[in-house]
């Protein structure tokens, strides 16, 4: 009946039929997801979530100040039922790509080499596992850069070595159901919902990658986040939202 899902990110493959449903019925899943480990979503993200009690995904950085000033804060986090995800340590990517003058040098991933964006993730996993004590983890890609040090034959070496490490990545894999993304930057909360109001009727999962909420960096304001899960939640017989690697566990576990 299903994909090939666990430790596989990459094989995800068009064999479920057309009868899946996820938990309660519904045919869209909805992952929320937060990027970089951010004070505002902390601040204003987690509260929210909780009105609600939706749990979400957090793929934070290791070296992000956020994570050493409030790392207590993140672990309880974890242990609210959320997921921390990998995103690497250094959120290296590739600075030779358009808009990218922020890249500093030493986390330029044109210089990278794959064993090395490996190693960096081993690492990050290791992290995490202290925090929240998990084995299995998902990653979202920095910047969502699959070629390494510039080469573009690296990508697909690169996929194939993330297979070990996480149970998923998110947006990579062959059945297009499955890697619907929006990265939300000052949309309003109407535009957010008509996104998923208007997604193709055969998506199964649809990946928002939020970064700031009301605050930080490529935002949107607590108002459309709020208003995103309202709509959520008043509809939770046609949307099933929760952590992006217990969504994929799911998939796995009707196989």
């Amino acid at each position: 009946m299903l994909v090939s899902l666990t430790c596989h990110a990459d094989t995800i493959t068009n064999t479920l039929d057309d009868h899946f449903t996820w938990p309660g019925g519904g045919k869209l899943a909805v992952s929320l997801s937060y990027d970089d480990a951010l004070n505002s979503q902390l601040d204003n993200v987690i509260p929210a979530l909780d009105k609600y009690r939706f749990k979400a995904s957090f793929y934070v950085v290791a070296n992000s100040p956020v994570m050493n000033a409030r790392i207590d804060e993140w672990r309880a986090v974890a242990n609210n039922g959320h997921e921390l995800g990998n995103h690497s340590v250094y959120h290296p990517c590739r600075a030779s790509l358009p808009n990218r003058d922020w890249v500093a040098v030493h986390h330029d991933l044109d210089h990278y080499s794959v064993p090395q964006m490996i190693e960096e993730l081993k690492v990050a996993n290791t992290f995490l596992k202290a925090i929240d004590g998990q084995s299995e983890r998902t990653l979202t890609v920095p910047c969502g850069d699959m070629v390494i040090g510039a080469d573009l034959k690296s990508s697909q070496q690169y996929l194939s070595l993330l297979n070990t490490l996480f149970v998923a990545v998110k947006g990579q894999g062959e059945d297009e159901r499955f890697t619907h993304i929006l990265h939300p930057e000052g949309q309003s909360g109407k535009a957010l919902i008509d996104y998923i109001r208007n997604i193709p009727a055969d998506t199964l999962l649809v990946n928002i990658i939020f970064h700031g909420v009301g605050g930080d960096y490529l935002s949107v304001s607590s108002q459309a986040h709020a208003e995103l899960l309202t709509f959520l939640a008043n509809n939770r017989e046609t949307y099933y939202v929760d952590s992006y690697i217990n969504l994929m566990r799911y998939v796995e576990s009707v196989k």
